[in-house]
């Protein structure tokens, strides 16, 4: 029903989580993400509108996943200098070989599985806070936290484009997993468990997400993360299994008359999961799978008036 379609059934089809004992939470991250929650006791499913932001579109130097795109990228919590991956050259960015290689491919911007994981390393080097406001202070520490109008921005790559992220960039992340966690959240609500046993990201975008990062930045809830991974197209998957197989057919028919669909618009709830999705992982939920696997930067607060996306202040531009 509504943008909760085909795409979602099939991939139930492709990863069954009605045939398993397990909490399992299936997402299939895009501009409408689909989310499918339970196990074969009861099923749910809602749709969320996370907007293009994932797929690059929205951030400032954002791209499609092509050769080069920065696709990975880590900060040294010492110096807070990058160091990156880009899709076309197998090297990283500090590693010998890659000054050679990238001419072939250059470096032309940042694609969704990048700004992902920019924005949670920034996080975790102390370069923004939970809030997501990039910290100006830290220009003291290093020069790539440069000034941008009212608010900072955090340099990556200068040759032969400039790359960097800016504060509008956290901002358009921050709304589209805000209301991704939410739409989550609901369905936990519903189902009546704060547990995941599983979590399953489809989707082409959702098979290069790293787990870990995907945790920091509060896209998806708290979940061993050895349980967390992406299973590739399983919209295809699914397709290809009700096409080629009768009985498969039967069986989807049958499992999307029971699966609970839920509103997310409607459910008054969702605006406080909301809110508090914003931030970084999340400003209620504890998220202690997470905090025993990665090491949480200590709580900062920066004033509103630098968060560049929120604030009264915002209204002149330039």
């Amino acid at each position: 029903a509504g943008h909760v379609g085909a795409d979602a059934a099939a991939a139930t089809l492709a990863e069954s989580p009605y045939k398993l004992d397990e909490i399992t939470l299936l997402v299939d991250v895009g501009t409408n993400a689909e989310i499918v929650l339970g196990s074969s006791e009861r099923l749910l499913a809602a749709s969320s509108p996370t907007g293009p932001a994932f797929e690059g579109a929205e951030i400032s130097s954002g791209q499609r996943a092509a050769p080069g795109a920065i696709e990975r990228l880590r900060i040294d919590k010492d110096t807070l200098e990058p160091r990156f991956k880009v899709i076309g050259v197998d090297e990283w960015s500090h590693e010998d070989g890659f000054a050679e290689k990238i001419d072939s491919v250059g470096v032309t911007g940042i694609c969704g599985s990048g700004i992902i994981e920019a924005v949670a390393e920034m996080f975790l080097a102390g370069l923004i806070t939970e809030d997501g406001v990039i910290d100006g202070a830290m220009a003291a520490r290093t020069a790539r936290v440069q000034p941008s109008g009212r608010t900072f921005s955090y340099l990556i790559a200068s040759d032969p484009v400039e790359i960097s992220i800016l504060q509008t960039d956290i901002r358009a992340i921050q709304l589209a997993k805000g209301a991704l966690y939410a739409g989550i959240r609901l369905l936990q609500d519903k189902l009546g468990t704060d547990k995941l046993d599983r979590i399953r990201l489809a989707g082409a975008f959702g098979s290069y997400i790293d787990p870990k990062y995907a945790m920091v930045l509060g896209l998806i809830p708290d979940c061993p993360l050895d349980g967390v991974s992406g299973v590739g197209n399983a919209a295809g998957t699914g397709a290809r299994m009700a096409l080629l197989n009768r009985g498969f057919r039967r069986e989807i028919e049958q499992t999307v008359r029971d699966i609970e669909k839920i509103e997310t618009a409607l459910e008054p709830k969702f605006q406080e999961h909301f809110v508090n999705a914003m931030a970084l992982p999340n400003k209620v939920d504890p998220f202690p799978n997470l905090r025993a696997a990665v090491a949480l930067p200590e709580r900062k607060a920066v004033e509103a008036a630098d968060a560049g996306g929120g604030g009264r202040r915002r209204r002149r531009r330039g």
